[in-house]
C-alpha cells in the first residue's frame, strides 16, 4: 500500500499536475503575505493562512486522485490485494501532497509573512490548523474526485460548492456542522485561539473523518 501511495504521488509530480496547485498556492501566499504583519498579529496571519489554503489543497487532492486512469486503478487494486488497500493508498498519497503544500504555506508565513517570531504555543496552534487544513482538503478533494463524480464540470462545481458551504456554515451558529474556518479566524482575531483550540480542532477533525468515511462508503459501489 505504501509503495502504491508513493507511485501515485510520483505520478502526480511527473504529470506536472502538481504545478497547478503549487503555482496557485504560491500566488495566494504572495498576496496574503505581501507585507510582513506587525508583532502581535502572528496568530491572525497564520490562522488565515490555514483557512484560506483549503480550496487549493482540495484541488490538489482531487487532481492527484484523478491522475491515474480508471483501468490502471483497477489493476492497482488487484496488485495490492483489494479495493480497500487501493483506496487507502490513494488517500495516503493525497494527504501527503496536501501536507507538503500545507507545510510550505506555514513555512512561507513564518519566514516571510511576520515581522516577529511567533511564540511556541502560537506556532504549535498554527501547525495543528495547517494539519487540519490538509485533512479537510484531502476529504473534500476525494469526495469530488472522478471516481465519485465522473463529470469534470459537476466535479469542479461540487468542489466549489463544498468550499462555499464550509464558509457559509462556519460563519453561522451551525459552525459545528463543518470545518469551522471562519470561527478559526474569529478566535485568532479576538485572542481566543489557544483557549478554543481543543473545541475547534475536535470539530474539524470529526468533520474530516466523516468526510473520508463517506468517500470510503461511496467507493463501495464504484470500481
Amino acid at each position: 500500500m505504501i509503495a502504491l501511495a508513493a507511485f501515485r504521488l510520483a505520478a502526480y509530480v511527473r504529470s506536472h499536475r502538481v504545478f497547478q496547485a503549487l503555482l496557485l498556492l504560491l500566488l495566494l501566499l504572495a498576496v496574503m503575505h505581501g507585507n510582513a504583519a506587525p508583532a502581535g498579529h502572528e496568530a491572525v496571519v497564520l490562522t488565515d493562512s490555514a483557512a484560506l489554503i483549503i480550496p487549493v489543497l482540495a484541488w490538489a487532492a482531487r487532481s492527484l486522485l484523478d491522475t491515474e486512469p480508471d483501468q490502471q486503478r483497477l489493476m492497482s487494486a488487484t496488485s495490492v490485494g483489494g479495493s480497500g488497500r487501493e483506496l487507502s493508498a490513494g488517500i495516503l498519497a493525497a494527504l501527503a501532497a496536501c501536507a507538503g503544500l500545507a507545510a510550505l504555506a506555514l513555512a512561507f508565513g513564518v519566514l516571510l509573512g511576520l515581522a516577529a517570531t511567533p511564540s511556541g504555543p502560537v506556532l504549535g496552534a498554527a501547525a495543528l490548523l495547517h494539519v487540519l487544513a490538509a485533512l479537510a482538503g484531502t476529504a473534500l478533494g476525494a469526495l469530488t474526485s472522478r471516481v465519485i463524480l465522473p463529470s469534470p464540470a459537476v466535479s469542479i462545481m461540487a468542489l466549489l460548492s463544498g468550499v462555499l458551504g464550509i464558509l457559509l456554515l462556519s460563519a453561522s451558529p451551525l459552525y459545528w456542522l463543518t470545518v469551522p474556518v471562519i470561527v478559526w479566524m474569529r478566535a485568532a482575531n479576538t485572542d481566543l485561539l489557544l483557549d478554543r483550540l481543543p473545541e475547534l480542532a475536535g470539530i474539524s477533525l470529526a468533520w474530516c473523518l466523516i468526510g473520508l468515511a463517506a468517500y470510503a462508503w461511496l467507493r463501495r459501489t464504484r470500481p
